[in-house]
């Protein structure tokens, strides 16, 4: 390995380039797990799963990805994924019927400095906001 890095600058401006990458990555998902919401934890992850770092723009997520896996990725139990996935497609933030659709306004939860969510305004003049824990 350090014979190929001596020997091929390009490989190794790209090894060095990934590593750099990978361990700012790291770095930012050890603050995200001491300082965030698992709600937040979640909105993140789904972000950075439909690439929202790559343009912003609507994408799916490639694949079916389960509740349990995402749990996994967050830290946190099934059923909370379960009741913030419906938290979130209640919002209008995302759309999910056996493909997750993230929407730009999920940005908003992992941008915004309240960890709870804040919730519309029902026509009824109701709020429809329900009390959240952080984890």
């Amino acid at each position: 390995m350090v014979r190929v890095l001596h020997g091929e600058p390009a490989f190794s401006q790209f090894f060095i380039d990934h590593l750099l990458t990978r361990t700012l990555r790291v770095e930012e998902d050890l603050v995200d797990q001491l300082f965030n919401s698992s709600e937040r934890r979640l909105a993140r992850a789904l972000l950075l799963l439909a690439s929202f770092d790559k343009g912003g723009m609507r994408e799916p997520i490639i694949g079916k990805i389960s509740q349990e896996t995402l749990a996994g990725i967050v830290g946190t139990t099934r059923p909370r994924i379960s009741q913030f996935m419906n938290k979130f497609r209640r919002l209008g933030l995302i759309d999910y019927n056996g493909e997750i659709v993230v929407h730009n306004s999920l940005l908003n939860v992992v941008l915004n400095d309240n960890p709870h969510l804040k919730t519309r305004t029902e026509p009824s003049g109701r709020s429809s906001r329900r009390t959240t824990s952080t984890a």
